[in-house]
């Protein structure tokens, strides 16, 4: 039996990594490949996937044709979701558009996760719980244990402090954390979402705390805790191995199966 063709993702960057990231990755494209690449191993990522990038905070032009794609992938931004600058709202009603399309699929990567969020009129804002940041245990629902092997937490690199708060009525939530309820959801066969970083590496998640420390936007007490975390083992090529899941998955198949 023929291999069936690499599915066409387009990153949707929603953001341009700080310099040192920027530098080895060359854009949140490039980190997602890193991590897609470990997930296919030991074939080749072309033989899955076929990646295409578009700027969508400086180029509302840049945005694919849906006939020219399979799948969107929104990556995390520095930037809140519930903004209404041009570039994010014009996201949003893109967005809107994918949910809506018969065929296209949506993966939603923490600011991802959000914009799919509102794009599906969950309210986006602000937690007073503060920041969750560096690997973080979350504990998975049923729908998530079923969906990562039966595990009960995944381990996974968090940078935000920015919410969904709510689910919508046709999505299974898929994990949380006591502080952050709305790790991620699934709708089956059309969407997937995560509030964490799956992308991030320890040198990511480094130059992120150590910038941020630096500006006074995290406390000492955040970046200390962040940086004693950062580079312990997390679930992040297990979760993009259900994100390619995910996307093979037809109506013959059980939305859901075991990665």
């Amino acid at each position: 039996m023929a291999s069936p063709p690499p599915l066409r993702l387009a990153i949707l960057e929603a953001d341009t990594p700080l310099p040192g990231v920027n530098a080895r990755y060359d854009g949140y494209h490039g980190v997602f490949k890193h991590l897609l690449v470990r997930a296919v191993d030991p074939a080749p990522l072309e033989s899955a996937l076929t990646l295409s990038r578009h700027d969508v905070v400086n180029d509302l032009t840049s945005y694919p044709s849906f006939d020219a794609i399979d799948a969107i992938l929104i990556t995390g931004s520095k930037h809140s979701a519930f903004e209404n600058d041009p570039w994010i709202t014009t996201l949003v009603d893109f967005t809107r558009r994918a949910i809506a399309h018969p065929r296209v699929r949506i993966i939603g990567i923490c600011f991802g996760h959000q914009i799919v969020s509102r794009a599906l009129n969950i309210p986006v804002h602000r937690s007073e719980a503060g920041w969750e940041v560096s690997v973080t245990e979350t504990t998975l629902t049923p729908a998530g244990q079923s969906l990562f092997g039966g595990r009960k937490t995944l381990k996974i690199q968090q940078m935000h402090r920015d919410q969904a708060f709510g689910l919508p009525p046709s999505a299974t939530l898929l994990a949380s954390t006591p502080l952050c309820p709305n790790h991620g959801f699934l709708i089956p066969l059309r969407l997937i979402t995560v509030q964490g970083h799956p992308e991030f590496t320890s040198d990511i998640m480094q130059e992120i705390l150590e910038t941020r420390h630096a500006t006074g936007l995290f406390s000492d007490e955040v970046y200390q805790s962040g940086m004693a975390r950062r580079s312990d083992d997390h679930d992040g090529v297990l979760m993009a191995r259900a994100f390619l899941k995910f996307l093979r998955e037809t109506q013959e198949t059980e939305p859901g199966a075991q990665v």
